[in-house]
């Protein structure tokens, strides 16, 4: 066993060390605990490995399976879990089951057509394809690949490159407005709570609650998500309207409870109020079943290390409450009023670089720059923070070769703007 030094896990954490002791006493004599993480733990090219450690911790002393315990991931957008779960992952099938012959034979048994045994790309993989060799046809149902990407050049150069490019959303931002090599399509869409019969949305819980319409103006042209998908896929496949013979949510969940068994019981929301959670109340209260033996594992991690040079700074932290892409306002209420160009850094790193509150900064990596205006804020010395997507610029294209999370942390220097 490896025994890592305090000097250097002080160091690294940034925190003292009677409080490290602290919080591990605390957490080896504690009889429940629920871990709860979110996306600043993921964004990085070692975000599994990240997620691997804290289950480690968690299996180490029996925190997963029992009343008032567990882990519990924050996910960043309303509608992220369900859509993984059913069917938007690159490397999943409806359901969050595997990619192999035989999941792929049961739908096809199903739906009585051949469906691609292969994983597809996930976003910033499918961009890289996109820029190296173009794309006939993209279709985006959502998103901002502009300003939520890395190498915000790269990302024009790879959406730009793409033949048809068509777009299901419901508000025009600033990828819908690029160029495509041939044609760009918008398909205008109703929000859930527009859409008549309700939809559903799944929380980070894994609970799956019903969203009732909503009364209020419509916009003409606006359809349901799912029914411009299924007008898409008639005209695909004109010979099989009854692949996409839906006419109301209704039927559509009576088909997700039949083809995913993992979402069992979403057939009988009908109203406000009704939910059910897969998996009940705690994964793991009865084993592992997908696991080796029915018992979970343990992973060997090599502990990742970030070192920032002398006179550096790292940039690790989005700002704001904006959805990665979507400001509300120019002023962020969570930050004491933080401006959209504000650079935040602890006042004795201020001090240090001799600049005041509000003085005019670059902030450059190796592979860009941006400008904005220096801030002291309660930040960790040596770290700096940055509101998104402004700070993409500074960002490399380095992606979690798991997960293919992209790595949103830089090391960037911080320098008086001249002039």
């Amino acid at each position: 066993m490896t025994r890592v030094p305090w000097a250097e896990i002080v160091r690294d954490s940034g925190i003292a060390e009677p409080e490290l002791r602290r919080i591990g006493e605390l957490y080896s004599h504690a009889r429940s605990m629920v871990v709860v993480y979110s996306m600043g733990l993921t964004q990085y090219e070692f975000g599994v490995d990240n997620v691997r450690m804290v289950v480690n911790v968690a299996l180490a002393r029996g925190m997963i399976g029992r009343e008032k315990c567990g882990i519990l991931p924050i996910r960043g957008h309303s509608g992220v879990q369900g859509t993984a779960e059913c069917g938007a992952d690159a490397d999943k099938l409806p359901g969050a089951v595997d990619i192999d012959d035989d999941s792929c034979a049961r739908l096809e048994a199903e739906y009585r057509h051949p469906i691609p045994h292969r994983h597809g790309l996930r976003a910033a993989h499918l961009l890289d394809r996109a820029g190296d060799a173009g794309l006939d046809v993209l279709y985006l149902v959502g998103g901002n690949h502009l300003e939520t990407m890395p190498d915000r050049r790269h990302a024009q150069r790879a959406l730009e490159a793409v033949g048809l490019r068509v777009h299901q959303d419901i508000v025009l931002n600033t990828t819908t407005l690029l160029d495509a090599r041939d044609a760009v399509l918008v398909l205008p869409a109703a929000t859930r709570y527009e859409q008549p019969g309700g939809g559903t949305s799944t929380s980070t819980e894994r609970r799956i609650r019903f969203s009732p319409e909503i009364p209020g103006p419509r916009i003409a042209e606006a359809k349901p998500e799912w029914e411009i998908a299924a007008i898409v896929g008639r005209r695909l496949e004109p010979d099989r309207p009854d692949l996409f013979g839906y006419r109301n949510p209704t039927e559509i969940r009576a088909e997700m409870a039949r083809v995913m068994p993992l979402y069992a019981g979403i057939e009988r929301l009908e109203k406000e109020g009704d939910w059910v959670q897969w998996g009940g109340a705690r994964l793991g209260a009865s084993g592992f079943p997908n696991m080796p033996g029915g018992r979970a594992r343990l992973s060997v991690v090599k502990i990742p290390r970030i070192d920032v040079p002398e006179g550096r700074f790292l940039l690790t932290t989005r700002r704001g409450k904006q959805f990665n892409s979507l400001s509300y306002g120019k002023k962020d209420p969570l930050t004491d009023g933080a401006g959209r160009s504000d650079v935040l850094l602890d006042p004795r790193d201020l001090e240090s670089l001799g600049l005041a509150d509000g003085d005019p900064v670059d902030v450059v990596s190796q592979f860009g720059q941006m400008e904005g205006h220096a801030r002291s804020a309660p930040c960790r010395r040596s770290h700096v923070q940055a509101f998104f997507p402004e700070a993409n610029a500074l960002l490399s294209r380095r992606y979690d070769p798991e997960s293919g999370e992209p790595d949103y942390a830089a090391i960037v220097e911080v320098r008086r703007h001249p002039g």
